[in-house]
């Protein structure tokens, strides 16, 4: 059963099983179902849930400092017929918690939503097109982090750049190319920009720095499309591309080096007003170069996860919005070590993680860092994370918070 499920993986180019199961001795094909005896024909599900308690002593007399929530539940389910296409729908919830919920689950934070669905045809062996809402973006790999894998938390927050400003939930609609020559692999895609994002701000004014409404503002005609692109090298094992989302930490279960670089560009994505009361669009341009390396270190069980990123903001002359998206650069960088252990099951992997942020609006500096360790307990597919992460903006006093999730996956 095993090798047949490998071979028709191979056979089909699927994913590689290691891809969601790493580091687990148990999790093999997952939940899928073949519509055949010989398997061509199939649909598979996957279902994961987080949960988050959370400590925070920088809240209001009033406010209590820990608090319970629901980070992620998710379900993702895909299906082949044919080889030669495709369809992916994902859907689920985010942070659901005390102050969002409503007393019967009608309310807009309990709802689900789709957060992928879209359709793909095969170009041959190893090329693809596809259309709809997705996930094949630009700029770098932790804009296109799949959340089943992390080895930190959560992802770096700033590296999901476009998310909810001219995406929906850092998902596009729109059309997308993908596949690889050899080594390197690559994905670009054509998009539509949303027009209501999380700029709630109504026009710009005067003489001050621009807002992200250009496709409001200005038209679909001049400022509704947009532009990604993601372009890496892989060195050692090859990473799979079936799906969209980049694997966290592979735990010791390949050998992977990889170089990337990628970008997003959004022409007039953002408008600022002259004096007369006139509106000019402004070109969104974010590119990011980046490094990923995931290997084993001996026969022992341990392992070596690092990743580094540089990354160029430019939303708009001194651009700022929530102290989230600003104009202005970042270097962030993360690393982790499996210790080793002879028990397969059970693996501890205690992090670090850094980001160093230059505002221009502020022209001052924002810093994060984490420390962090991951319990195993049957790879990433049950998982206990703790960490504490510590925040400076510019000339603001420092923000310490404390999380331990707890996370499963089928």
């Amino acid at each position: 059963m095993k090798k047949n499920l490998v071979y028709f993986c191979i056979l089909c180019c699927l994913i590689p099983l290691q891809n969601f199961s790493q580091g687990s001795a148990d999790y093999t094909g997952g939940l899928k179902v073949k519509l055949n005896e010989e398997g061509t024909k199939y649909f598979r599900i996957l279902s994961w849930a987080q949960f988050w308690a959370q400590y925070n002593e920088d809240v209001p007399d009033d406010v209590s400092t820990t608090n319970f929530s629901i980070r992620r539940a998710r379900v993702l389910m895909y299906s082949q017929i044919s080889k030669d296409f495709l369809i992916l729908t994902h859907f689920g919830l985010n942070s659901l918690n005390a102050n969002n919920q409503s007393p019967t689950g009608l309310g807009e934070s309990s709802q689900l939503f789709f957060h992928d669905v879209y359709l793909q045809y095969s170009l041959g062996a190893d090329h693809a097109i596809g259309g709809g809402l997705h996930y094949w973006n630009g700029i770098s790999r932790l804009n296109n982090q799949g959340t089943l894998n992390l080895l930190t938390l959560d992802n770096n927050r700033q590296s999901w750049a476009t998310i909810g400003l001219s995406d929906q939930f850092a998902r596009h609609i729109g059309i997308f190319f993908k596949g690889s020559f050899g080594k390197l692999q690559y994905r670009v895609s054509v998009n539509e920009a949303i027009t209501n994002n999380l700029q709630d701000q109504a026009v710009p004014e005067a003489g001050e720095t621009p807002i992200y409404a250009g496709r409001r503002l200005l038209g679909s005609k001049d400022a509704g499309k947009n532009f990604a692109g993601y372009f890496e090298y892989q060195f050692l094992d090859q990473e799979s591309n079936f799906l969209p989302y980049k694997v966290g930490s592979y735990l010791g279960t390949k050998k992977v080096f990889s170089l990337g670089a990628g970008f997003f560009y959004h022409p007039d994505g953002s408008v600022s007003a002259e004096a007369d009361g006139s509106l000019t669009g402004e070109n969104v341009a974010i590119f990011a170069v980046d490094a990923f390396y995931d290997a084993p270190l001996g026969d022992n069980g341990s392992a070596l996860t690092a990743y580094a990123t540089y990354q160029n903001n430019n939303y708009g002359d001194n651009y700022t919005l929530g102290q989230t998206y600003e104009t202005g650069s970042m270097v962030y960088g993360h690393v982790g070590y499996v210790i080793p252990n002879t028990d397969k099951k059970l693996k501890f992997q205690p992090y670090t993680s850094l980001s160093l942020r230059t505002i221009d609006r502020i022209d001052d500096n924002a810093t994060t860092f984490g420390l962090g360790a991951n319990m195993y307990m049957n790879g990433h597919n049950s998982k206990l994370t703790l960490e504490y992460k510590n925040t400076k903006y510019g000339d603001g006093e420092a923000i310490g918070l404390i999380t331990l999730q707890a996370m499963i996956y089928l």
